[in-house]
Formats: structure tokens, C-alpha cells, sequence
């Protein structure tokens, strides 16, 4: 935890650029899925309070739809893409070709459908990763979930919460040409997992 507190600028930096590529491979990895342009913005690196990560995206009690996967290999950690509600329709209709107009109407190939879309933004970061890195980085099936973001947040903030009382979160905001779709995609690697990646780019 000590660690976390004192990262360098320099660090921060490196970790900022890697989120930098992962998102850039994710983005156009959406991009193609869909058939619009995605811009995304500047990762934003941040050292949060376990009970801060709410906040991140505008409070526990807001509704989103997220899909959530577990890192596994030489530095673990926990991806999440979190996104409105609006959002997650607009990638059904795209994917499923089916017009909804409600959340609770997703049915269950619509919500496989978006998972596999996680599953296709989190193997485009995590390969990003690895070729920057060269550390074997694998994701875990996907679980998606229509909740309060403090609900879906509790998941990650649980299984953190046995590590330490703060997590390092890479935020990338990811929004389409039409604003079909407005939605942030975090990497929160585990505690120790952020001394291996620092060390696997050479950024002591």
C-alpha cells in the first residue's frame, strides 16, 4: 500500500502511457465492432480510497450496466466497463439488430451479446499489455450486471479490500461518433501486480 502512495511522476506517467495503448487497441476494437469512429480520452491514473471508486462514476446510487472480468497470469487484476443504460441498448440494437426500449427488456442473448463485446475490449487491452510488457495476461469469462454502480463496484472493492485499503484505477472514458455509446473502462490491477508491471517497462 506504502508503494501506492508513492508513486513517482515518472511512474505515474508509464503507467498512463500503458493505459494509453490498451485503450487505443480497445477503442478500435469497438470501433470495428460496431462500424463508428470512437474517440477516447487521455486515461486518467488515480491512487483512490476502496470507498472512493463509487464516485468515479458519478456515485453508488447511479445506474449502469457493467460488465466485470477477473486478470489472470504474471499481474492479476480486475477490468470493468462500466456504461449507461442507454448505452447498453444502443450496443444490443447494433449487435443484435433488435430495437429495445428498456433496460429489463434485454433478454439472454442480448446480454451475451454485450459481454462478448467486454470480452473483445478486455482482450484487446490485455494483448496490448502483454506485447508492451511481455507478461502473460488472460481474462476470466465475463459477468454483466444492470445495478447501482456502488453495487457492481462491490465486487472489486471486496476482493481488494483484502490487499490494502486504496487501488490504483485506470480510467478511460470511451464515447462514439453518434453518443450511442458513453462508457469508462478501468484496469485496477491488484496490489502487488503494479510492482510487476512497472518493472516488466523497465520504470523503477
Amino acid at each position: 500500500m506504502e508503494s501506492l502512495l508513492n508513486l513517482s511522476d515518472m511512474q505515474l506517467d508509464a503507467i498512463r502511457e500503458i493505459g494509453n495503448i490498451g485503450a487505443g487497441n480497445s477503442a478500435t476494437a469497438l470501433s470495428q465492432l460496431i462500424n463508428k469512429k470512437i474517440d477516447m480520452n487521455v486515461p486518467k491514473v488515480s491512487v483512490v480510497p476502496l470507498g472512493d471508486i463509487p464516485d468515479l462514476v458519478g456515485g453508488p446510487d447511479r445506474m449502469v450496466a457493467g460488465i466485470f472480468l477477473r486478470v489472470y497470469g504474471k499481474a492479476p487484476g480486475s477490468v470493468l466497463f462500466l456504461m449507461t443504460k442507454e448505452s447498453a441498448l444502443y450496443l444490443s440494437e447494433r449487435l443484435v439488430g433488435v430495437q429495445k426500449e428498456n433496460i429489463d427488456e434485454l433478454t439472454e442473448m442480448d446480454q451475451s451479446a454485450i459481454m462478448e463485446i467486454g470480452n473483445i475490449l478486455a482482450g484487446a487491452y490485455l494483448n496490448a499489455l502483454s506485447y508492451y510488457t511481455k507478461l502473460t495476461l488472460l481474462p476470466s469469462i465475463p459477468s454483466m450486471a444492470v445495478d447501482m454502480a456502488g453495487a457492481i463496484l462491490n465486487i472489486i472493492i471486496a476482493q481488494l479490500g483484502e490487499m490494502g485499503d486504496h487501488a490504483l484505477v485506470i480510467e478511460t472514458q470511451f464515447l462514439s461518433e453518434d453518443d450511442g455509446i458513453n462508457g469508462q473502462f478501468f484496469l485496477v490491477p491488484d496490489p502487488g501486480s503494479l510492482q510487476i508491471i512497472l518493472n516488466a517497462i523497465g520504470v523503477k
